[in-house]
């Protein structure tokens, strides 16, 4: 071969290098860094094929997506004094890729920073609140995300790590083993107090509504029976009306008639009677009269 061949072989080995080192991809759900002298000069975000100054200028490459960084479960006090292990995750991407290398540089500096704030808030939040409520998932706990999710983010976006904090969630909050028998043992104390004053309440309560409803039944009963009188009162006045007035009318007929009721109440019960044949009575019983 000769020196010519050599030459240009040499040179298009060369040029396929250069080719190569300066070309990069860009792929889905991935940010692509130039840096030049270690400083980042430009920064790619939608896929394809992309060119660089080979030699002179790097390609580091960083996550679009969102990341979810789950922390190590860490004891922490309750407003309360009680000890809890508590275990958490953080959702969270990067938004400005310059802020964030000019900052944490890295992926793994970044987790400890969010790691950092985490537990700072989470500490914080919960040394503010009692056991009780913590565990309350349907009440307190959900508020309690949402604040330190806002109060993390909140913090990351001031000291301009160019990261954003989707959400923080707690997964668990537990008692240590030496403590649990002992809270539980507290907690079931406090539960039994509170149903007994519950059940006091509605004892109390029940009596009011008897005491109530028996003393309406007796103003009801004694404002009819004052009716019922009433009523009889007045049966008892319209009918001597009537009799009066039966009698004006035929006092002879009136007489008869006052006798077959006294017959009716004096044959009740079917008595014995002794009266002499001769009298009025016996003579309208025997009918000669």
């Amino acid at each position: 071969m000769s020196k010519r061949a050599i030459i240009i072989a040499l040179s298009s080995v060369v040029a396929v290098i250069l080719v190569f080192s300066s070309m990069y991809i860009v792929k889905e759900g991935e940010y692509k860094v130039v840096l030049k002298f270690g400083e980042a000069v430009r920064v790619s975000e939608s896929p394809g094929l992309r060119f660089k100054i080979p030699f002179i200028e790097s390609v580091k490459s960083l996550p679009k997506y969102q990341m979810t960084y789950d922390s190590n479960p860490t004891s922490i006090l309750t407003k309360d004094k009680k000890p809890i292990i508590v275990d958490n995750y953080t959702v969270w991407r990067i938004v400005d890729v310059e802020k964030f290398l000019q900052s944490v540089q890295s992926v793994t500096t970044g987790v400890q920073r969010i790691d950092e704030a985490v537990y700072n808030t989470v500490r914080r939040k919960l040394s503010e609140i009692n056991y009780d409520n913590i565990i309350s998932e349907n009440t307190e706990r959900g508020n309690i995300n949402d604040e330190i999710t806002k109060e993390v983010s909140t913090a990351l976006e001031r000291d301009n790590y160019g990261i954003k904090i989707i959400d923080v969630r707690i997964k668990r909050t537990d008692l240590p083993e030496g403590n649990k028998q002992s809270v539980y043992n507290r907690m079931i104390s406090d539960r039994q107090s509170i149903a007994a004053r519950y059940l006091s309440e509605g004892d109390e309560e029940s009596r009011k509504i008897t005491s109530k409803a028996d003393r309406a039944a007796v103003e009801l009963i004694a404002q009819a029976e004052a009716d019922a009188k009433k009523i009889v009162a007045q049966g008892e006045q319209e009918a001597a009306k009537i009799y009066n007035e039966s009698y004006g009318k035929d006092p002879q007929f009136y007489s008869f008639y006052r006798t077959l009721e006294s017959y009716v109440t004096t044959m009740k019960n079917e008595p014995v009677i002794i009266m002499p044949i001769e009298s009025p009575y016996a003579k309208i019983l025997l009918g000669k009269q």
